[in-house]
């Protein structure tokens, strides 16, 4: 093959040549573009090692020749960059974004073919590309059919692979599988997977706008296709002139933790277009939201009714007494009585029940220092939503709201909306259409200084950077699943969430069950199948900025000690380190406070959470500031913990601790461990 190359800042680029190569910063990664073959393909090694075989790049469209057979490489334009920034709130303050970039434009003889690029940024800790199609005449407008990407696993039928599937009835709401590669067929992304040389793999994509949800399509053995989420009428893509998709991604790395301490995904987004976003404000709250999934209160009216004007006061003065910042109510409004799965076409958004008094409960809420968290179901109606969202959200301005959690119940692909011709069509959460929707829904929020938490969402793509009022998601398993799952979330489960959806960023998973036996004990029941110390260790190791104590107060006031975990740890990290973990196994982690005026800017939090299987681990303190002296307020599994028929034991103990110590973790079986690292 013949190379013509040129060299700055690490890349090698292409003028008139077949490949093109750009490496990391640190050099270990190294990804080839060729035009050798029928196809664009690329390809991706770490330390010579192929990990992305070569692959194919391209689409096609309903009416333009398609971006395939006949292209070469034109030009390459290499570029470096390295700059730090700063998140509002988040995991970690302060980001450094360093990468080798070039952008390879392809070209075809054929005049029927118009041209296109794709730009590849490789950082140390993964690859994200591109394409970018710029205005050209018969482009006005573009129908995608397909996207043609591939990922071509090395080593596949010696990998294991860990996914849910893609396309089905309940979303992203599934039970994780852990399989050889081969044997995942149709799945969604964020994908992870371990090579035989234990090299751990995830691929997901980056700032998802105006574009279908990519999942991946496994056709021969060991090689994945983009998969595009359609249309109701077929079409993948909808676009109009020149026009970018979202980044393709793939993270990289050596040891399963690697994974975790990635920022590939928000470094691919655009920054903050919001402005001054001081309105946004991470924070704890409680809800009238478990008793209805225990079946202690109801979401439609009558004498089970939870949302009503008196419990909303005694949740805002239970949130007041301990240090709470809202309180979410989910059933206010009209609309809920019935099969409320099947009501969109019912909701009133901007009125409620008569035993809801908004105004009343607004004014308790400023005098006691609590907000009420505001709530819209759509059950799938999202046109019934669209239409009422500016009276909804100007109430939520009257009644003091700054945050709402949003719903969209609603079979997968069973997502009702009216076209132009008032016909009912119905989309898939993820496609196209859905995609922009949820993104409106952000955008006319942040002008009314409302802030987001979306339930039943399109997957968490890093869009937070950009859109900081985007708070959180739901989008897998959550903790309802342990009221009536059937089977609930097993022991695996949250050290499964770490390696796969959390990649992709924070969950409103609603940790902080306290009572396990509401339907009994055992393991054959619908049940949190975890110990009391791994509910209190959920709040380091599951990221959110809001953080729900989701049990029912009575349940906190009856295990006052354990509780103080969760009134003690904050919800916005100075920093945050993966510590040690396996996918599946276990995880731990360490964050860093960041100071504000309810919490100390010195103090370190530690989570620990096994899966079924009873483990020690030994972790090094070394993140702790050095020549600080610390409290370690321990939250441990007792001695005799197990989860099926012991959950309660727990041990609270304290011990004086510096950087230079190490800490042995014992975590019962599904159990954990959670420390307050309080500076002295």
């Amino acid at each position: 093959m013949r190379l013509i190359s040129l060299t700055l800042l690490g890349l090698s680029a292409v003028a008139q040549a077949e490949t093109v190569t750009v490496s990391s910063p640190d050099g270990h990664l190294t990804v080839s573009i060729n035009d050798d073959h029928a196809l664009v393909q690329y390809q991706v090694t770490l330390d010579g090692q192929v990990i992305i075989a070569p692959s194919n790049l391209g689409m096609t469209f309903k009416k333009q020749a398609p971006f395939a057979d006949g292209f070469k490489i034109s030009k390459a334009t290499p570029s470096h960059h390295d700059e730090t920034w700063q998140q509002p709130w988040g995991e970690q303050q302060t980001i450094r974004d360093q990468h080798h970039a070039v952008t390879v434009h392809f070209k075809s003889d054929n005049q029927q073919q118009g041209r296109f690029a794709v730009t590849f940024k490789v950082f140390n800790d993964g690859v994200g590309f591109r394409y970018e199609v710029p205005q050209q005449p018969g482009f006005e407008r573009s129908d995608i059919t397909d996207e043609l990407t591939e990922f071509a696993i090395a080593d596949a039928s010696q990998s294991t692979a860990w996914w849910i599937p893609a396309r089905g009835w309940n979303r992203y709401e599934y039970v994780y599988n852990t399989t050889p590669l081969e044997q995942a067929a149709h799945v969604h992304t964020p994908f992870t997977f371990k090579t035989k040389n234990n090299v751990h793999v995830s691929i997901h994509e980056a700032a998802l706008v105006d574009y279908a949800a990519m999942t991946l399509n496994q056709r021969r053995p060991g090689t994945f296709k983009a998969d595009l989420t359609p249309w109701s009428d077929g079409i993948k893509v909808r676009k109009q002139g020149g026009f970018t998709t979202p980044w393709r991604t793939i993270q990289i790395a050596k040891q399963a933790t690697g994974l975790l301490n990635s920022h590939l995904i928000l470094n691919l987004n655009e920054p903050n277009k919001l402005g001054d976003v001081s309105w946004v404000n991470p924070g704890k709250y409680v809800g009238i939201w478990w008793g209805m999934h225990i079946n202690e209160n109801t979401w439609g009216s009558g004498d089970k009714h939870g949302a009503t004007t008196k419990n909303t006061l005694e949740y805002m003065d239970f949130s007041a007494k301990y240090g709470f910042d809202g309180v979410l109510v989910e059933g206010w409004n009209i609309g809920w009585d019935g099969d409320w799965f099947f009501n969109g076409d019912v909701f009133k958004f901007d009125q409620a029940y008569p035993d809801f008094d908004i105004k009343a409960i607004s004014e308790y809420g400023k005098k006691v220092g609590v907000k009420l968290i505001g709530h819209h179901e759509t059950s799938g109606n999202v046109s019934n939503y669209r239409d009422q969202m500016p009276a909804a959200f100007a109430l939520y301005n009257q009644a003091g709201v700054e945050q709402i959690k949003t719903g969209y119940v609603a079979d997968g692909g069973n997502i009702k909306r009216i076209d132009e011709h008032g016909i009912a069509r119905k989309e898939w959460h993820d496609g196209q259409f859905m995609v922009n929707e949820y993104l409106y829904n952000v955008e006319l929020a942040a002008k009314h200084k409302l802030s987001i938490n979306t339930h039943e969402p399109i997957k968490d793509t890093g869009l937070r950077r950009t859109y900081p009022n985007w708070l959180a998601r739901e989008g897998a398993r959550g903790q309802e699943f342990n009221a009536w799952g059937t089977p609930p979330n097993p022991p695996e489960h949250v050290p499964m969430l770490a390696f796969t959806r959390m990649l992709a960023g924070p969950m409103d998973f609603t940790p902080g069950i306290f009572d396990m036996g509401f339907n009994g004990l055992g393991d054959t029941t619908n049940r949190p199948q975890t110990t009391l110390a791994k509910q209190l260790a959920l709040y380091v190791v599951l990221y959110s900025p809001i953080q729900m104590a989701a049990d029912l107060p009575k349940n906190y006031l009856a295990k006052p000690d354990a509780f103080q975990f969760i009134q003690d740890v904050p919800t916005d990290w100075l920093q945050s380190i993966a510590l040690a973990g396996e996918v599946g196994d276990f995880v731990v982690f360490a964050r860093k406070a960041k100071g504000t005026q309810r919490y100390s800017g010195d103090d370190w939090f530690l989570g620990a959470v096994s899966d079924e299987q009873a483990r020690e681990v030994t972790v090094k303190l070394d993140f702790l500031d050095a020549n600080r002296t610390y409290e370690a307020q321990i939250y441990r599994d007792g001695d005799k913990a197990e989860w099926k028929n012991n959950p309660y034991d727990l041990v609270i103990e304290q011990r004086n601790v510096t950087a230079k110590d190490t800490l042995t973790l014992k975590l019962a079986t599904s159990g954990g461990t959670a420390i307050r690292f309080k500076a002295l």
